[in-house]
């Protein structure tokens, strides 16, 4: 079998690689795989990651103990929670102590012909999904969990910051509630992808001028984009964070967060009841975000074609 690895001195394709069978969990086969932003960052030494990368997928139950799971899609919550700490008891599995997260903590992920999950954990694709929507459920899950931190009304001035993989999604789900939404990007393509009904423009044209959203999304993933998310806020506005860079610019001072009394906002993974939902109805569709698909014996290549600026969305295939 093979599996995408990250090691000490890299990534690299194992074609040795070897499923473990755990006990209560499905034994899944992957059908997509997605790249995502944070997959880079744990390439760059983000959570000291080593093992299977991947925690974007859809795939096949092809053993579980279930009988209504085997042989059906499926796509997957990525935090295991340990199911008995107090954080678990108050349900709140995504921030147990004790978790392990597909493909970026404490568990090899996706990127492999086979991996496992809990039964819990799984949710069944309807059948009016494609595989090619399916394989975008958490990155948009995580754009819905927005809208759960935070009432967005149709009268608020709403800005995301970064219209890449994440970026996309986050302005498409923020204009389903009627706000005026205005992404953000340094590069003309960007701003092409986005769908009706949100505007766009280059942040470069925006510095100095008199900009004053209730809300800023920062799907930048780049330090600086964090400094240029805060200034575009009005007094009293909300910065949600959804860049998980872990270096921060000497421009960022928390004592403007005070003085302007900001509502700060970090926000991570989602509902993918919700997710399967939205792409279920067709009010999302972000298959036509996809720029490769790259077989995963040539996974390396496919990181590498992620981090070139034309891309988008890369998909991980088993052939």
């Amino acid at each position: 079998m093979k599996a995408l690895k990250l090691g000490a001195s890299g990534p690299y394709v194992d074609s040795s690689h070897c499923w473990i069978e755990r006990p209560q969990e499905a034994r899944i086969r992957m059908v997509l795989g997605g790249v995502c932003a944070t997959d880079l960052e744990l390439i760059r030494g983000y959570m000291g990651f080593e093992g299977v990368l991947g925690h974007e997928w859809v795939g096949v139950v092809e053993s579980s103990k279930r009988p209504e799971l085997k042989g059906r899609r499926v796509v997957g919550d990525i935090n295991c929670p340990c199911g008995s700490c107090a954080a678990c008891s108050k349900e709140m599995g995504n921030h147990c102590p004790e978790r392990t997260v597909l493909g970026i903590m404490g568990r090899d992920g996706a990127f492999a012909d086979y991996f496992s999950l809990p039964e819990a954990n799984l949710h069944l694709v309807p059948d009016n999904v494609t595989n090619e929507q399916a394989v975008f459920v958490e990155p948009l899950a995580a754009a819905i969990r927005i809208l759960q931190q935070h009432h967005v009304s149709p009268t608020d001035r709403v800005m995301v910051m970064g219209l890449g993989r994440l970026g996309q999604l986050c302005a498409r789900v923020l204009a389903l509630t009627g706000a005026k939404v205005l992404g953000v990007a340094r590069r003309p393509d960007s701003l092409a992808m986005l769908t009706d009904g949100i505007e766009g423009a280059l942040v470069k044209d925006l510095m100095g001028q008199p900009v004053a959203m209730d809300v800023v999304v920062d799907c930048t993933g780049s330090p600086e984009g964090l400094h240029t998310a805060q200034s575009f806020l009005r007094p009293g506005g909300t910065l949600i964070l959804k860049s998980t860079t872990h270096d921060l610019p000497e421009t960022i001072r928390p004592s403007s967060w005070v003085i302007d009394e900001l509502r700060i906002v970090g926000s991570r993974c989602g509902p993918f009841d919700a997710a399967l939902r939205l792409l279920g109805t067709g009010a999302v569709d972000p298959s036509v975000l996809i720029t490769d698909r790259i077989p995963l014996q040539h996974g390396v290549k496919a990181l590498e074609r992620a981090q070139q600026a034309d891309a988008m969305k890369v998909l991980i295939a088993p052939e």
